[in-house]
């Protein structure tokens, strides 16, 4: 009898402090640690103009590196409280996901794979597939459509202007210096890449023009740890991202970084 008004005693404990943790709301550890710590650390890209590039200063520049520091000031009250921290493409989610980092701020694109280990902001630029030339005669998608366009091999890129251009002559390369050695060549009409990429490449290389028509969308997303825990930091990211969005911040920094 003592034992059954024991189990009973310890069930009604229970279902009451299931019922407060259910009802209590999940704050964000990891948004007071960053407030606690008063930096935010992003990793960000060092080689990508005009997201994240160091500039003749070798001070960190670009229109991520500018959403980094308003992202610091929307949470910490400060643009100057932030650590950048150079990443390589293959480590942008790594960082994340191994604690090193808060955030990642490096041309991430949202694809289901990605989401399913990390959460991903609303997005706070639109890249997509695009063209350059230097070749007086192409003013539009229609002029190259079958003719010679560099892609990098193996890359997202290839199927993207597959479909849009499927009578083009696709010639792989390495790497964004063999493009331009193509090009340079007349090996190649055109180079297919992503547009903030191009965008990067018309400013080094004025010579060059980078075509108005997108071939596909990407959303760039700033990269969260996936996690109730982190609920309070996604929540506060994306709504200084609407309203950047909504203010028209961001449209202008993309187009004070040559972005189109």
């Amino acid at each position: 009898m003592v034992s059954h008004k024991f189990f009973s005693f310890s069930l009604s404990i229970g279902l009451v402090a299931m019922s407060f943790l259910a009802t209590t709301p999940i704050s964000s550890a990891e948004l007071e640690e960053i407030e606690q710590r008063g930096k935010l650390i992003v990793a960000v890209k060092d080689n990508l103009r005009p997201l994240g590039f160091r500039g003749e200063d070798g001070n960190l520049q670009g229109l991520e590196i500018d959403i980094a520091r308003h992202l610091a000031e929307e949470l910490l009250g400060d643009p100057n409280a932030v650590v950048l921290q150079p990443v390589t493409n293959l480590d942008r989610l790594n960082v994340v996901l191994n604690g090193k980092v808060d955030l990642t701020i490096a041309r991430v694109s949202f694809t289901e794979s990605r989401a399913r280990l990390v959460d991903l902001s609303e997005y706070y630029y639109l890249d997509g597939t695009g063209l350059v030339t230097k070749d007086a005669s192409i003013t539009e998608l229609e002029d190259v459509a079958t003719r010679k366009i560099a892609v990098i091999k193996d890359s997202s890129t290839i199927p993207v202007v597959k479909d849009a251009l499927p009578s083009s002559k696709l010639v792989g390369v390495d790497s964004y210096e063999e493009a331009l050695s193509l090009l340079e060549k007349g090996g190649a009409d055109a180079f297919a890449a992503d547009k903030t990429v191009l965008a990067g490449w018309v400013q080094e290389y004025p010579q060059y023009r980078l075509l108005s028509a997108r071939l596909s969308g990407e959303a760039l997303c700033v990269v969260i740890p996936k996690g109730l825990q982190y609920t309070r930091l996604h929540r506060k990211v994306n709504e200084a991202i609407a309203r950047w969005q909504a203010e028209g911040w961001l449209a202008e920094r993309a187009a004070a970084w040559g972005l189109p």
